[in-house]
């Protein structure tokens, strides 16, 4: 039976109209059972955040064929709604009925932009298969790949090439899978660090882990729209990358070897763009942290079940609740300011240094106010050129961040930064 199109687009409009709080229950049970679960093993922390990506995937579409098939399998949205009526009774039928009008440009809207993000997908789907057969080959670390993909248990051939416009190594693929190395790493890194590198990828052709990553950018676009979606696949995303740190770790024998090359991988990134910006924070260092110093406190991954059953009933009560908890404890002692360089330019290399060809590094100490903002900066090692010391000061001076707090009341707090001027 062919529908009406006003019903298909009803349909979806509803859909995606309840998945904002749907995604936000999700999204909050998801958070609570992953703060109880924070010193559980990664790959525990990643089954959780995949069930709620995959709930994420799943509500709405159970919720669509109900509409569309004019089965109950939607009773939960049409109970939540009836609640909303019932409470604002007039007002809250009229925000429906405007609703209603609106579906058409909402659906509209919603197609547009999960169209825009999947031809995005597409074009890098594209230029990875285009790197895979047009990039040349290095038959001494093909070898070194192909030992390494005998040692994982890879039965499958992966396949090596070098990139020259790449800042850090990718793997592609599931059946044929390849790893993409920046031509600049070879000349750059030492080869027992590029080997270690090498290791941490090919941990992800032997858990497919392209696969998820193509299902988890499937839902992004989907579900672009809410906040939740993007937070929970980023967890995946972080826990993914522990989970492969861990088994390159463990099949080298040398956690400090990797960690040292993901070191060695942060600074080139940064100095590939004429500045590196070090700094305490950062998923690089965390993974850097974990690998050196591997916490030895492991709490029962199966306390998260119940904590992630009450927290659907308690975001379906008061989304408030859920959030009281993580209140008081952010309370408790110090929180240092989160140093996050992606919310400030970056400092412009002078034009007399880039003449000259001057190059260094300018350590600094800089102090944040309570409202977030840099005031003052104080160079603790100069990089021998004036002028590269104080554009440093100048660009740090610029930059805003989260401040830090005591016992919940934020106050003003120093920090350190690196800046590494090179040229190429």
């Amino acid at each position: 039976m062919t529908l009406p199109l006003a019903t298909i687009v009803s349909s979806i409009g509803w859909t995606l109209l309840h998945f904002l709080w749907e995604g936000l229950l999700l999204g909050c049970a998801t958070a609570i059972a992953l703060a109880c679960m924070r010193r559980a093993n990664p790959e525990h922390r990643y089954t959780v955040a995949c069930a709620g990506l995959l709930m994420c995937f799943a509500w709405p579409a159970l919720g669509l064929y109900a509409r569309l098939s004019g089965g109950n399998l939607g009773l939960i949205d049409a109970q939540f709604a009836d609640a909303m009526l019932v409470a604002g009774d007039g007002g809250a039928r009229g925000v429906q009925n405007y609703l209603q009008n609106k579906l058409v440009w909402i659906v509209g809207f919603w197609a547009c932009c999960a169209l825009a993000l999947a031809a995005r997908m597409a074009l890098g789907l594209l230029w990875v298969s285009h790197a895979s057969r047009q990039q040349r080959s290095d038959p001494h670390w093909q070898a070194h790949l192909s030992g390494l993909a005998q040692q994982f248990g890879v039965t499958r051939t992966v396949r090596l090439r070098i990139v020259d416009n790449l800042d850090s190594p990718v793997t592609a693929g599931w059946w044929r899978p390849v790893v993409l190395v920046p031509a600049s790493l070879f000349s750059s890194m030492p080869p027992d660090l590029l080997e270690a590198l090498l290791a941490h990828e090919m941990a992800h052709i032997k858990r497919l882990d392209y696969l998820v990553n193509l299902g988890q950018n499937v839902v992004e676009i989907l579900l672009f729209f809410h906040p939740a979606v993007w937070w929970i696949s980023g967890q995946i995303r972080l826990e993914r990358e522990h989970i492969a740190d861990a088994i390159a770790a463990r099949e080298l024998g040398e956690p400090r070897r990797l960690a040292l090359a993901l070191s060695e991988l942060e600074r080139f990134q940064f100095s590939t763009h004429h500045l590196a910006q070090a700094a305490n924070g950062g998923n690089l260092m965390s993974r850097i942290k974990r690998l050196t110093r591997p916490d030895t406190q492991a709490s029962n991954w199966k306390a998260a079940i119940p904590v992630l059953v009450l927290g659907f009933a308690a975001a379906v009560t008061a989304v408030t609740s859920v959030a009281a908890p993580s209140a008081e404890h952010a309370t408790a002692g110090v929180v240092k300011p989160l140093i996050n360089f992606a919310s400030c330019d970056k400092p412009v290399y002078p034009p007399e240094a880039l003449k000259a060809g001057h190059v260094g590094k300018v350590a600094l100490e800089f102090l944040i106010s309570a409202e977030g903002k840099v005031v003052s900066a104080e160079v603790l090692q100069s990089s021998g050129h004036s002028n590269l010391d104080n554009a440093a000061r100048d660009g740090i001076m610029k930059c805003t961040f989260k401040a830090g707090t005591r016992n919940g009341v934020a106050e003003e707090m120093s920090a350190k930064v690196q800046y590494v001027w090179t040229q190429k």
